[in-house]
C-alpha cells in the first residue's frame, strides 16, 4: 500500500466516524479490562494472520501483545521460494473516545508497537532464518455491535501488517 492510499484511508475513516460523534458514554476498554482481537492483515505478499490481547491501564490507554504469522511464495531467478514469518510484538495505544466525545460503541485509537520477527525461508534463499526488530505506528477504529463483540480496522502497524489489518474484537 503506498503512502497516498494510506492517507486516503485515514481521511475516509475519520470522515465516516465524525458524523456519529456524540456524548461519550464510557471507555472502549475499561481500566483493568481485557480485550481479544483476531483477524487478517492487508498485504501484497501473502495473507498475514494475527491474534492479540489488549489490557486497559487507564481510561484512555491500553497496552497489549500480538502474535503474527504470514506465509507467502515468491520467485527469484526463476526459482520458487516458500516463506514463513512469525512475529511477537507489544503495543501501547491512546484511545480518543473521550477527547472526541464518541459514543461507547465506537473506539478510535492510535499508538506505537515494537516487535521481534523471525523469517523462515529455504536454506538456499538469501536471508534464511533471519530475524530482527520492527517498530511501527498504528491508527485504528472499532465498532462494537454489542457489549462484547466488535469489528476493527487498523492502518499502519507492525512489520508484517505494514498496510493494516481487519478483524474482530471481543471484550472479556
Amino acid at each position: 500500500m503506498n503512502t497516498i492510499s494510506i492517507k486516503a484511508l485515514v481521511i475516509t475513516l475519520f470522515l465516516f466516524i465524525l458524523p456519529f460523534a456524540g456524548k461519550s458514554q464510557g471507555s472502549p476498554i475499561a481500566e483493568g479490562a481485557l480485550q481479544g482481537n483476531l483477524g487478517a492483515g492487508l498485504s501484497s505478499r501473502g495473507l498475514p494472520f494475527y491474534g492479540a490481547l489488549d489490557y486497559g491501564v487507564h481510561q484512555n490507554v491500553t497496552v497489549g501483545g500480538q502474535l503474527e504469522y504470514r506465509v507467502y511464495t515468491d520467485r527469484f531467478a526463476g526459482v520458487r521460494y516458500n516463506h514463513q514469518i512469525f512475529g511477537l510484538s507489544g503495543n501501547v495505544n491512546f484511545h480518543f473516545n473521550h477527547l472526541l466525545e464518541l459514543p461507547e460503541q465506537w473506539n478510535v485509537y492510535g499508538g506505537a508497537n515494537l516487535g521481534f520477527y523471525l523469517w523462515d525461508s529455504p536454506g538456499s534463499y538469501s536471508g534464511s532464518g533471519a530475524g530482527g526488530l520492527g517498530i511501527g505506528l498504528q491508527l485504528g477504529g472499532r465498532y462494537y455491535f454489542n457489549e462484547r463483540w466488535g469489528a476493527n480496522l487498523e492502518l499502519g502497524g507492525t512489520q508484517l501488517f505494514g498496510g493494516g489489518k481487519i478483524g474482530a474484537s471481543y471484550r472479556f
